[in-house]
């Protein structure tokens, strides 16, 4: 049975508690066991997380340690995999450049706060494909991205809340390498209700399982 590794803390306005259970669910109904941390310290356990097929962080803010920071690059450099969403992955540890080189993108602004927008699927990945635009009432994520993520859906803004960034075309749905570890990331999912939306859920579903190592991969 593959394992996936959960670590569940940060900001409360972000719900971990709530969204990292969906994301438990999510998994446990794919095969996996999947355990929630909620103490950084399973980044150090070298054994628990060679074991791992996959790390799933909610996290957003706080801070990681050295050891903690190197132990969790070290396994997804290994091939585990890793998943997450919104600032539980992508507004994290922001003192730590080498987490924000792997995971591939940075929060920096959501103009208007919860508003509505569409999210377009610009591919015909395995991650995406069948999946339709679809409309968010939430926070539209405006992030500093690596140019060589391979973005899977995107979101325009409109500009009526910060004019300049009119008819910015921002990644909303990537994945990319870290090593030979695959790294997936989806900026929905700011409170549990957005995971209301059917695409969300399925989105970070598939993500997931791509990210995660294949036990022959050992």
């Amino acid at each position: 049975m593959r394992k996936a590794i959960i670590t569940c803390g940060g900001w409360e306005g972000h719900e971990p508690a709530l969204t990292t259970a969906i994301a438990k669910k999510l998994l446990e109904a794919e095969g996996f066991e999947a355990e929630i941390y909620t103490d950084l310290d399973i980044y150090t356990d070298e054994k628990a997380m060679g074991e791992a097929s996959l790390i799933v962080p909610c996290w957003t803010g706080g801070s990681i340690t050295g050891e903690q920071s190197m132990g969790l690059l070290k396994t997804i450099a290994s091939g585990v995999g890793v998943a997450g969403w919104h600032g539980g992955m992508c507004d994290a540890f922001r003192a730590d450049t080498n987490y924000q080189y792997m995971t591939g993108g940075q929060w920096v602004a959501h103009p208007g706060g919860i508003i509505k927008y569409v999210v377009n699927i610009t591919s015909d990945d395995p991650i995406v494909a069948g999946i339709e635009d679809f409309e968010v009432e939430s926070e539209q994520y405006y992030m500093h991205t690596d140019p060589s993520n391979e973005v899977l859906a995107y979101t325009t803004f409109q500009g009526q809340h910060d004019p300049w960034v009119k008819g910015c075309v921002m990644p909303v749905v990537w994945k990319r390498m870290w090593d030979r570890g695959r790294v997936f990331y989806m900026s929905l999912g700011h409170t549990a209700n957005v995971f209301d939306i059917p695409a969300v859920p399925e989105i970070l579903r598939r993500g997931m399982l791509w990210a995660a190592r294949e036990e022959d991969a050992r």
